[in-house]
């Protein structure tokens, strides 16, 4: 059953899942062009909040791109263009409106006032995503940190809402059920929730030393959500991760074994998709997971060559690679899904980006090229290093085996002799070491 703000139950689709009706909200959706941006970006980017609501379970049935110099304060889109509107979404029975734009509490509760239905944000709707495909117990924590985070500052004029159960849009996932209007409260919730990610972090931070242990090149998968980064994880590693046409299909990293040319073994990890304008909250909260990028030999971007817009799902990644301080890790741009990419743009895409494997990790072609190259890409981001190491320093020895892969390894007299390949960024950290 579903619900907008005022308690009334949502209008019933003729949907159908294993034989029992299921209630769909019907959205409207509106996009705001300010003068820094065109038409055509943002309306790719309604084409996009298209997607994101359907991904969270409510119909797209209309939606209004709104010109303005700059946002309303009060009402982001201006009072009179909000009661304009109200007359399309009262015509079409709508239950709820999304703004492709991030609305503070203000704005949005006097928008509700007009619009007499729910009105959410972006944001709000990311979160309500997430909250669904939440898996793990580290996920569905992260997901609830994020959601108390965005819902504290709009606590005022929410108690009702916040002391029962919900669905829908923005009000879905972990921690939802019978949520207190204490302002003291929550953010009690909220430090008791840091506690146990950062538990949690330490464990992935053990399993990472362990890894590192393993004397093997850390990838990592990123890209765009839904590029097809969990496919290509399954086909080269034969592992089982979810894979589905949808957004934010992966949430939990995994990391899995992978076999490059000529017997090198990596380990490669799954992560989670972006998307445009990422909330700061999710980003916050995932920041344990994230640092699985940060701590890679290597990124393999996964980008969809068929996805209208590769330009900006680069420029969005990239955005949330710089947030979680990943900038420095050497990337390879990898495009996907060229079975379904029309051969100008393939064209167009291999000139702008000259040596990025072109592939489908669903049919296959090309991975083995992928993988040719990444063999090598791997092979020149590290510096082949001969090390003395006196014994009484075995927290450089111990270093080399943790950051890098060792070769050789030899007892003498009075040090142990390593040759070890050594990423290039840690090469200084031995320089003091170095023998004939």
């Amino acid at each position: 059953m579903t619900y907008d703000h005022q308690g009334r139950r949502g209008r019933r689709l003729t949907a159908t899942v294993t034989d029992l009706d299921v209630e769909v909200q019907r959205a409207f959706l509106i996009g705001v062009l300010l003068p820094d941006s065109t038409s055509e970006a943002e309306e790719r980017s309604l084409d996009e909040l298209e997607l994101l609501t359907d991904t969270a379970g409510s119909e797209p049935v209309g939606r209004e791109l709104v010109r303005r110099d700059a946002p309303d304060a009060a009402y982001f889109i201006g009072s009179g263009k909000a009661k304009e509107l109200r007359g399309v979404t009262k015509s079409l029975d709508i239950d709820v409106v999304v703004f492709d734009n991030e609305l503070s509490p203000a704005q949005q509760r006097n928008l509700q006032q007009i619009f007499e239905c729910d009105v959410v944000d972006r944001e709000a709707l990311i979160l309500d995503i997430f909250a669904q495909h939440a898996t793990s117990r580290e996920g569905a924590l992260q997901v609830e940190l994020a959601l108390l985070r965005y819902r504290l500052p709009r606590l005022r004029g929410m108690g009702k809402q916040l002391s029962q159960q919900g669905a829908g849009i923005g009000t879905r996932g972990p921690g939802e059920t019978k949520l207190e209007t204490d302002r003291r409260r929550i953010e009690s919730k909220i430090a008791k929730l840091v506690r146990e990610l950062k538990a949690l972090s330490s464990t992935r931070t053990t399993q990472r030393k362990a890894r590192r242990r393993a004397a093997m090149p850390q990838v990592a998968l990123i890209g765009y959500t839904n590029a097809g980064k969990s496919t290509l994880l399954n086909r080269v590693t034969e592992a089982d991760v979810l894979a589905e046409d949808r957004l934010f299909s992966t949430l939990d990293s995994t990391v899995r074994r992978a076999d490059l040319p000529e017997g090198q073994t990596v380990l490669l990890s799954d992560t989670v998709g972006f998307v445009r304008r990422l909330p700061h909250q999710l980003v916050e909260a995932f920041r344990s997971t994230l640092d699985d990028i940060k701590d890679a030999d290597l990124l393999l971007h996964m980008v969809g060559a068929s996805d209208g817009d590769p330009e900006g799902q680069i420029a969005a990644v990239h955005e949330v690679i710089e947030e979680v301080g990943a900038q420095h890790v050497p990337e390879l741009i990898a495009f996907n899904k060229i079975d379904r990419t029309d051969p100008i743009e393939l064209g167009r895409l291999e000139r702008l980006y000259p040596g990025s494997p072109m592939i489908s990790a669903l049919t296959g072609q090309g991975v083995e090229d992928l993988l040719a190259i990444l063999a090598e890409r791997l092979k020149a981001e590290t510096v082949l290093m001969r090390l003395s190491i006196p014994y009484d320093r075995g927290d450089v020895l111990a270093a080399v085996h943790r950051l890098g892969e060792v070769v050789v390894e030899k007892h003498e007299d009075s040090a142990t002799v390593v040759e070890a390949r050594i990423p290039t960024i840690d090469e200084g950290r031995f320089s003091d070491f170095l023998t004939a």
